[in-house]
């Protein structure tokens, strides 16, 4: 096992104990818990490095393929979902690479990118621009929380199944997989281990940086990273850590003129009616608690004890299981206790702003807000993926000191029930229709009607009809 190695400025990590006498250092070495520095490994060989990437480059061609066979029915790359369709590919026609435009109260930088990116493909295959753009934007945010996650779980093979985590979120079939308009939801995980990592070389923090950026350029949620960032700046005063604290706020100020500019004019759900602590917490419980243990065994649970009862089933074991860490891994309570706060926040947050997901009926076929479960349910894998990696490495100093007891026994049942949960929860929730199958447009007779209707125009234009939306689109900017 390599030691642990320290920078100058490094603050205590693992089980040390701060001095109580400095009630500011005190905070600042709990806080610094936050964001460990990884073990120092020796720089690998010419070849070996060209293995990894090539390794590297092949795990993520192989989470794009699982990402785009999760879709059941017509297969994802042949059909278009939601504001991809109507928002964003229609704008990017009628204004080229004009990316500073507002929806829903705020900028998505990136599915504007990816529009853009649709417009310089013949248009029979711009669907499967958005459908391939939205799952390398989850396999690229795994492949980063692989490396990202390198201070807090030091197993090679627990840092992969957290990777794989991304991938095979139980709840992406129902809305965020495989298209533009729902990739921002894949950043904010990435965002949160951005926000902890501390990267040796210029390359990860610019990295880092550019995730910081794009997440918080997309999604106005990244402004509750608020006070992760504010510990990070507290913890670590060197400015080589906060690159990423640099790329998260300027994507945070570039949202500022969006926000207000919406707000002003009524088109923010900043200016409606907030839906009240009552439903938002029920959202969080029903949506986010109960199905945290998989979206199949979830109706399951609701068919044996009604949806109360089963969520208060879920509850009870993940009371269970986080006392338990929490009462045992001094060094894991930081992290833990940050990952469940961060994931109750967001979506109380998320839905309070959106108050009609609130009383949404769901359905098996129909989660409303589904969107808003993929942060919290993959943070409470995370900790507990943290917390069996901390347990297998006290394992390991127990070995080398021959020290007897039930500690290394306990390490390795609790890796491999962690395993074992989570591949029978991958594999039940694999594949299965939701709004992501049952909500899109089979996007070839569009576009067959489009070249048609631009072949016959006098004026150079179309109307194109997407529900009750009519759009003029400039035939100029159609490939054939």
């Amino acid at each position: 096992m390599i030691p642990e190695t320290r920078r100058p400025g490094d603050l205590p990590q693992g089980d040390s104990e701060p001095d109580q006498r400095d009630p500011a250092g005190r905070i600042r070495a709990i806080l610094g818990g936050l964001f460990p520095v990884a073990a120092e490994a020796p720089a690998p060989a010419r070849s070996t490095r060209a293995l990894r990437a090539v390794a590297q480059t092949a795990a993520v061609g192989v989470a794009v393929v699982v990402l785009l066979l999760r879709i059941p029915g017509l297969p994802s790359w042949d059909t278009i979902y939601g504001e991809d369709y109507w928002e964003y590919f229609t704008q990017a026609l009628q204004q080229p690479w004009h990316l500073f435009i507002a929806y829903t109260g705020y900028w998505q930088f990136l599915p504007r990118l990816i529009a853009q990116v649709a417009l310089y493909v013949p248009l029979a295959q711009a669907s499967r621009v958005f459908a391939v753009s939205g799952a390398l934007v989850a396999a690229c945010c795994g492949l980063f929380i692989f490396h990202a996650s390198a201070g807090h779980v030091r197993s090679v093979k627990l840092r992969a199944l957290l990777g794989a985590a991304i991938v095979l979120l139980p709840g992406a079939p129902m809305e965020i997989a495989d298209s533009g308009v729902n990739s921002i939801w894949y950043l904010l995980p990435a965002l949160f281990w951005a926000a902890l990592w501390r990267p040796r070389t210029r390359t990860g923090m610019a990295v880092a940086a550019v995730v910081a950026f794009t997440a918080a350029a997309s999604n106005s949620l990244g402004f509750l990273f608020l006070p992760l960032f504010a510990a990070r700046l507290y913890a670590l005063r060197r400015p080589s850590d906060h690159a990423v604290t640099a790329g998260w706020l300027a994507g945070c100020l570039a949202q500022v003129p969006f926000i207000v500019s919406s707000y002003a004019h009524g088109d923010s759900r900043l200016a409606g009616t907030p839906a009240p602590p009552g439903l938002s917490l029920a959202f969080y419980a029903h949506d986010v608690i109960l199905p945290s243990l998989g979206w199949h065994l979830s109706w399951w649970l609701q068919s044996l004890a009604g949806r109360n009862g089963a969520t208060a089933i879920v509850a009870v074991v993940l009371v269970l299981l986080f006392g338990v860490i929490l009462g045992t891994q001094v060094g894991t309570r930081a992290f833990v206790v940050t990952a469940l706060l961060t994931g109750l926040v967001f979506p109380v947050v998320g839905i309070t702003t959106t108050s009609h997901l609130a009383t949404a009926p769901m359905t098996t076929t129909e989660q409303p807000g589904s969107r808003y479960t993929a942060l919290p349910i993959f943070l409470l894998e995370a900790a507990v993926i943290v917390a069996v990696d901390y347990a297998l490495r006290r394992r390991g100093r127990a070995h080398r000191r021959a020290a007897p007891g039930v500690r290394p026994v306990m390490a390795v049942t609790a890796a491999t029930a962690l395993v074992a949960v989570l591949a029978a929860t991958w594999a039940v929730d694999f594949r299965y229709s939701g709004w992501r199958s049952g909500w899109s447009w089979t996007w070839a007779p569009i576009a067959a009607k489009w070249q048609h209707d631009c072949s016959v125009s006098a004026s150079g234009e179309i109307a194109e009809k997407a529900g009750a939306i009519v759009q003029t689109l400039p035939c100029e900017h159609i490939r054939t």
